[in-house]
């Protein structure tokens, strides 16, 4: 897991687009923060898919209940070791 921040700073993603897979992204608000929303993952056929849900509500607390686990803020970074794929410039503006 890793923030569309960090995947554009490292190479990972184009600044004008989506992430290259096997990024996908999780919609949450803009102005999201670790306070207040929780980032979870579960691991579903070899690979960790991932979603934000408010913190200490309802649903954050059936999510863990079903095996979804949170991630650390500082663990939410690109891996080192992933190659970035080459990415074509975006749009002047």
């Amino acid at each position: 897991m890793a923030t569309q921040r960090q995947l554009i700073e490292t190479g990972v993603a184009p600044p004008h687009d989506e992430p290259p897979r096997p990024w996908h992204p999780v919609r949450a608000p803009g102005d999201a923060s670790t306070l207040w929303y929780a980032v979870l993952r579960r691991k579903v056929k070899g690979v960790f898919i991932g979603t934000m849900t408010f913190r200490h509500g309802d649903h954050h607390a059936s999510l863990l209940a079903d095996g979804w686990e949170e991630v650390a803020p500082e663990e939410i970074k690109p891996d080192p070791g992933s190659p970035a794929p080459e990415i074509a410039p975006g749009p002047m503006s």
